[in-house]
């Protein structure tokens, strides 16, 4: 009795595990695999159209769904920049103050007259963001705060789309309450998505150590140096996509966030080119938005400051610049859902 008790477990753990094989192996089948092996892979096989609207029209759509709802957006806007000045803080104003002065002394040194203030007020805007002036001199936790508060706003923009999408009309509160569920998940895809930006940062450091040495002045050296330099930039872009999108589709309830890769690679097959095309698009149409909104506060901000003293101190320019790093990550988020929206409902 206890001999054939040994044999029929035996017999159950055996088929047990060829029965979890098989269920993995046809996971697996079911999956889109293109260009994975040392097969020829034909243009027809990988051809996958997406009907999807053109790239002004896409992100020009993009900002009439954000202004036509401005109170929903505005407001989560707001709600963001105040949790970032009271948690995170702004940029500070001397460090702004050292920018302004760097360029006016450029401006005394100049061989033909003085910067215009439009030309200032542009250098100031450029060297602003370049010099990541926005988050100069973070600590461990404001950085900490400032990724949470990134995340939120990901999250509640994509709630708020999903439901004014079905019709419904949601309000400021249900997407504090009960969009920040899959905060987890979505946390573990920008971990994912800085993951995918390490080559980027290998190339950076390795850029700035060349600088350093002088190793570029050699023809054959800065040859192989920009070659292994494309390379990971290749890679990066390559890999960004699908932890972009992951970030978008982690959010549906109830899936998890290797289920949301592996639905988002096989997604993007055969299309990661065109939404590689529109994301460099809808970087170039924020930069746009920048220049026409924080032109002005600057060139504003410079004259009211030189004739009126007691506004010397306020820092104007970073708070404008807070609100605008707010509204990119509501936008950038908005853009991303709508064409992962296309993708998940075309019938291919």
């Amino acid at each position: 009795m206890e001999k054939s008790k040994t044999v029929k477990s035996r017999k159950t753990m055996k088929e047990s595990f060829y029965a979890t094989r098989e269920k993995i192996w046809d996971k697996k089948r079911a999956r889109l695999k293109l260009h994975h092996s040392f097969k020829r892979s034909y243009r027809e096989d990988y051809l996958r159209p997406l009907n999807t609207p053109g790239l002004v029209a896409h992100a020009w759509t993009t900002l009439k769904i954000l202004f036509k709802n401005w109170k929903l957006f505005g407001g989560l806007m707001m709600i963001i920049v105040m949790l970032n000045i009271v948690f995170v803080g702004l940029m500070n104003e001397n460090a702004y103050k050292v920018v302004q002065d760097s360029i006016d002394e450029t401006s005394e040194l100049m061989q033909y007259g003085e910067l215009g203030r439009v030309a200032k007020s542009g250098l100031l805007l450029i060297s602003t963001v370049t010099t990541g002036g926005l988050t100069q001199g973070l600590s461990e936790v404001q950085q900490v705060f400032a990724f949470l508060f990134g995340a939120i706003t990901i999250l509640v923009t994509i709630y708020y789309l999903r439901h004014l999408l079905a019709g419904n009309k949601p309000s400021i509160r249900d997407g504090l309450y009960n969009a920040l569920t899959p905060l987890i998940t979505v946390m573990l895809m920008l971990v994912l998505l800085f993951v995918h930006l390490i080559p980027v940062l290998i190339f950076t450091v390795l850029y700035s150590t060349a600088v350093a040495t002088d190793f570029l002045s050699m023809p054959l050296y800065a040859f192989l140096f920009w070659l292994f330099g494309s390379l990971l930039i290749l890679l990066s872009v390559y890999l960004v996509p699908v932890s972009l999108l992951s970030t978008v589709a982690v959010t549906v309830p109830g899936i998890y966030p290797m289920q949301a890769v592996h639905a988002v690679t096989d997604m993007i097959q055969g299309r990661r080119t065109k939404f590689i095309i529109r994301l460099i698009f809808s970087f170039l149409f924020i930069a746009v938005i920048w220049v026409l909104v924080m032109l002005p506060i600057i060139w504003l901000d410079l004259v009211l400051k030189q004739n009126v003293d007691i506004l010397a101190g306020f820092p104007i320019v970073p708070f404008f610049l807070q609100i605008m790093t707010t509204f990119t990550i509501i936008y950038l988020a908005a853009y991303i859902y709508l064409y992962y929206r296309r993708m998940l409902d075309d019938t291919e």
